[in-house]
C-alpha cells in the first residue's frame, strides 16, 4: 500500500478482524485473514517440486501467504493473510505472539519435568524462554491419518504448552530434551486467533 497505514484489531459479534487505516486520507481496508486447520503431512506452502501435499490442495484464495509456518508433520492452526506487515507481526519472534499447542508425548512426565520447561531449557541454539505447560486430558479432536504408532508397553500423555518463540521444531526439541518424545503436535491458538471448531483440512475467512 502506498498510503501511510497502520493496523488495528477489531472485534464485532465475537469475530476478530484487522483493519488497515491510512493516516492521511482516512481510507481503510479490511485485510484477508484465513484460519486453516492444517492436516498432518501437508507443507506450509503453495507449491513444491516434491510429491508432498501443499496448501493449494485446500485453499483456493489468491494472494495470501503463511504468517509463520507449521511443520509438515504437525497439525492445527495456520494463519494466512494478504498483508506483509501483519505477516511479520505474527511470525517474527520479536513481537512475542503466544503460540499454544496440544502435545501428545510418549511417557508420563511429572511436575519436575514440566518445571524444566517452565524455567527454560538449553537447546543447541540456546536457552528457550520460559514456557507455560501443564498436563491435560486428551482433547476432543479429529483422528489423525495415519494414526500415531503407540507402543502398548509405554503410556502416553497430553500436554497443554504455550511458547512465545518460533524456533525450528522447537516444541519437539524441548519435549525430547526432558525425555518425552512428541507423538502428535497440534497448534490450537496463535495470539488472538483460535482454531475453534474448524474441521481438519478446512479454513475460515475472517
Amino acid at each position: 500500500m502506498s498510503c501511510a497505514d497502520f493496523g488495528r484489531l477489531h472485534s464485532v459479534a465475537g469475530t476478530v478482524f484487522w483493519l488497515v487505516v491510512c493516516r492521511r486520507c482516512a481510507h481503510y481496508w479490511k485485510l484477508v485473514i484465513i484460519l486453516f486447520n492444517k492436516p498432518f503431512r501437508v507443507l506450509s506452502q503453495f507449491t513444491t517440486e516434491s510429491d508432498k501435499s501443499v496448501l493449494a490442495g485446500f485453499i483456493d484464495i489468491p494472494g495470501v501467504y503463511c504468517a509463520g509456518r507449521l511443520d509438515y508433520d504437525s497439525e492445527g492452526l495456520l494463519i494466512l493473510t494478504d498483508d506483509g506487515n501483519l505477516q511479520q507481526r505474527i511470525a517474527n519472534p520479536k513481537y512475542g505472539k503466544r503460540k499454544s499447542y496440544w502435545v501428545q508425548v510418549e511417557g508420563e512426565p511429572g511436575e519436575g519435568d514440566l518445571e524444566k520447561l517452565r524455567k527454560g531449557v538449553r537447546l543447541k541454539d540456546g536457552m528457550t524462554r520460559p514456557a507455560s505447560v501443564e498436563l491435560m486430558s486428551a482433547p476432543d479432536i479429529w483422528q489423525r491419518e495415519p494414526p500415531i504408532r503407540v507402543r502398548k508397553s509405554i503410556p502416553t500423555s497430553w500436554l497443554k504448552l504455550a511458547i512465545s518463540e518460533g524456533r525450528n521444531r522447537q516444541v519437539r526439541r524441548m519435549s525430547a530434551h526432558i525425555g518425552y518424545p512428541v507423538l502428535r503436535l497440534i497448534r490450537h491458538q496463535v495470539g488472538e486467533w483460535e482454531l475453534g471448531n474448524i474441521p481438519v483440512g478446512r479454513y475460515k475467512v475472517l
